[in-house]
């Protein structure tokens, strides 16, 4: 199993990023290499289970389940159903927490997933700095930066 791992500090409050994040068929809103989004079957997006069918700007299409979805942590767990990467078992969980000094907030956004040994590193940097780093990057804009 591998674990990839990322975390920033995000210049807004939590409560005002989690209402961007929390909602699951959102993506497409804020993260630069999401270019649709839509939620599976008419499910409402904060509901346990709905599925979230998106496409990349590449062409490349991820099925991802919500797991969980707390809005007391702040958090939401989720798990790819099908994907062109070649991976499983992947489960990403993205939190937030509350910076008192200054109003801001820590994000922290991980996963872990399988894959042949072959491709952990390639798939590795895939997801930490391809898609983890590029939604950080995204957020700091779109919230500002200090």
């Amino acid at each position: 199993m591998v674990k990839v791992y990322r975390s920033t500090v995000l210049d807004a409050p939590a409560e005002r990023v989690w209402r961007d994040l929390r909602d699951f068929n959102g993506l497409a809103n804020w993260h630069p290499l999401i270019a649709l989004s839509r939620i599976e079957n008419n499910h409402p997006a904060d509901k346990v289970g709905c599925v979230r069918n998106y496409q990349l700007r590449d062409g490349a299409r991820i099925r991802e389940k919500l797991l969980s979805l707390s809005d007391y942590d702040f958090s939401c767990v989720s798990a790819i159903l099908e994907s062109p990467m070649d991976m499983s078992d992947y489960v990403a969980t993205l939190r937030l927490f509350p910076v008192t000094e200054g109003n801001r907030c820590f994000m922290e956004w991980w996963a872990e997933f399988d894959g042949p040994p072959e491709k952990v590193a390639e798939l590795s940097e895939t997801v930490g700095n391809g898609m983890f780093q590029s939604g950080f990057d995204a957020l700091k804009k779109r919230y500002g930066q200090r």
